[in-house]
């Protein structure tokens, strides 16, 4: 056999053990439920159980999915976001290597205060001068922790889940 042959053929082996092992934990961590907006997709895992149950208990459960505080409200926003959060949270669900609690990144708790100022905008510009709406010094998930997850209380969104 010729060296491109072989090469061609440890390609193909390789990405079909690649889509195999990846297609199985699409389906086997039911996948296509994170296309949707269901709150319960977010507890397929269990180390989401804690933070979907304290949703249920929250304040924004009637009002709020877990999209509509975790990823970008724009469309590619959403869907890259959706996207990256799923690979990471796919990969170290299934090497094992996550710690519990569950942590935001510093990008995943970006994205959350975005959306608590867009929803509520109008109480943010109340707040004060203008300036005060794009300020660091004033933080909602500081101070409002409680309020997507309620039993989870200051961690709620340091154990969002993204890494």
């Amino acid at each position: 056999m010729r060296r491109a042959h072989v090469a061609v053929l440890a390609t193909a082996v390789l990405a079909g053990i690649a889509l195999g092992l990846g297609g199985y934990t699409f389906a086997y961590a039911r996948g296509w439920s994170y296309l949707t907006d269901d709150p319960a997709a977010c507890a397929n895992c269990h180390v989401m159980h804690e933070q979907h149950d304290a949703w249920i208990k929250g304040s924004h459960r009637s009002v709020a999915t877990c999209n509509d505080c975790h990823v970008p409200a724009a469309f590619f926003g959403k869907w890259y976001m959706k996207a990256r959060n799923g690979f990471w949270h796919s990969y170290y669900f299934t090497s094992g290597t996550f710690k519990e609690p569950i942590r935001a990144t510093p990008k995943t708790r970006e994205v959350v205060e975005a959306n608590c100022r867009r929803c509520h905008e109008t109480v943010v510009q109340a707040m004060g001068t203008p300036s005060h709406a794009g300020s660091d010094e004033i933080s909602c998930i500081r101070c409002h922790s409680s309020v997507g997850h309620m039993e989870l209380g200051a961690t709620s969104v340091a154990a969002e889940g993204s890494r």
